[in-house]
């Protein structure tokens, strides 16, 4: 969430930069905020007066009671009674206001960083580099869906039986291969200073809030109506949240924290050959790291990350590309967010497995996430996030980019974790 000081004080950056975001009408909902904060402001100092004027008359009250002017601290009491009425009034507008202004603001998208490049779609990210070699498959090769169905690994069939469409179930080597995955995420990712947490699924209002799924996504959350509680769409979502409402010692920064969660979606796109099979799921695992930095290391922090992605690509032996992405295609809380996507030899296209986003302070503003800086003054942190990696779409590489005659080859730095060599 952006801090209307901010706003106020860099109108201009905040108008260029939410307009690569092609939003229309940026001066009018900055105007907005300008204005619930100037009534804000106006309400409360009013109230103030009025209160310290009541304090005031209740010492006068005192006094003149304690003195045996009794009919003077009646008259005195009359205007004690009016400033009760008006005081409830003011107090009711301002927590209207108070939370007109919060509402406004949490609609309000993060600035996009300077290098972010204009653009309305995915069409226009901007390919930062490629790395890999594509394999050469022969003719007949088979996309993941129907390789899983000739060697019985995973069943679609099932899933929807048990739930429904974009459930899969997991069986054999499949189950072998999906665990040794997340194993080895995790194990790299501690390897790299990263501190494993296993944090709940289910969240509460306050935590989407907190960072910036809600109001955003609310309709591609899974909820509980009846506990208010909403299923997690990535693991970024609780483990970030363990640190709102804290004040972080300078000792314990930098934070860097992994997790390896399902995580659920209820937008699970229409059908074609690009949400088949693995493709786009409704429930999936991830493992996620996060890091919680100073401002001034937060950019360092986000080329460690990508840094981090694209060695596991690298051991996995896929090929792979790192776009930046252009501000209409910008996650709504992301200053910047580079993609990370492997290319699948058997459905010839690019798959996106990654994304690293840093959030500057539009996360910690809504968590209230701060740490005392060198001159012992409150300052927001930086929060930075990653998917290293996301499942579903490197299983469907790996299946397809190893396959041959005789199976399905698994990436070597695998195979003290899957406990065989092929499938």
């Amino acid at each position: 969430m952006l801090q209307v000081n901010y706003i106020t004080e860099n109108r201009e950056k905040v108008v260029e930069g939410l307009k690569k975001r092609n939003i229309s009408n940026v001066e009018d909902i900055l105007d907005e905020v300008i204005q619930l904060d100037s009534k804000r402001k106006s309400t409360q100092q009013v109230l103030d007066k009025n209160l310290a004027e009541a304090n005031s008359i209740a010492k006068q009250i005192g006094t003149l009671m304690k003195e045996g002017k009794r009919d003077e601290a009646e008259q005195v009491k009359v205007r004690t009674a009016e400033l009760k009425a008006t005081n409830k009034g003011l107090s009711e507008e301002l927590e209207v206001t108070k939370q007109a202004l919060q509402q406004a603001l949490y609609n309000i998208p993060n600035v996009p960083n300077e290098s972010v490049p204009a653009g309305n779609t995915d069409e226009d990210n901007e390919e930062v580099s490629k790395h890999g070699v594509v394999p050469d498959l022969a003719d007949g090769a088979k996309a993941h869906w129907d390789l899983i169905k000739e060697h019985d690994i995973i069943d679609f069939d099932l899933g929807i039986k048990i739930t429904g469409a974009g459930f899969p179930v997991y069986k054999g080597k499949g189950a072998r291969l999906q665990r040794a995955l997340v194993n080895f995420f995790l194990d790299e990712a501690i390897k790299a200073g990263y501190s494993e947490v296993q944090p709940p699924i289910v969240v509460n209002e306050a935590s989407g809030y907190g960072t910036g799924q809600l109001p955003d996504k609310e309709g591609q959350m899974y909820h509980i109506g009846n506990e208010n509680l909403y299923l997690i769409p990535t693991a970024e979502v609780p483990i970030t949240n363990l640190y709102r409402d804290v004040i972080v010692t300078t000792e314990n920064l930098p934070i860097k924290n992994v997790g390896f969660t399902p995580c659920f979606r209820r937008e699970a796109g229409s059908w074609g050959s690009h949400v088949r099979g693995l493709n786009r799921l409704h429930q999936f695992d991830k493992v996620e790291v996060v890091q919680v930095r100073k401002p001034e290391e937060s950019y360092d922090a986000l080329d460690e990350m990508c840094n981090h992605v694209s060695r596991l690509l690298q051991k996995l032996e896929l090929p792979y590309r790192i776009l930046r992405l252009c501000g209409g295609d910008l996650g709504f809380t992301s200053a910047l967010t580079f993609d990370f996507e492997v290319y699948s030899a058997a459905q010839k296209k690019w798959l996106e497995v990654s994304s690293v986003s840093n959030f500057e302070t539009y996360q910690a503003n809504r968590l209230k996430l701060r740490y005392k800086n060198e001159d012992k003054k409150t300052e927001l942190l930086h929060t930075l996030n990653g998917s290293a990696l996301a499942l579903p779409r490197i299983m469907a590489a790996i299946l397809e980019n190893n396959q041959d005659e005789q199976g399905i080859t698994i990436p070597e730095v695998l195979r003290s974790y899957t406990g065989f060599d092929r499938i």
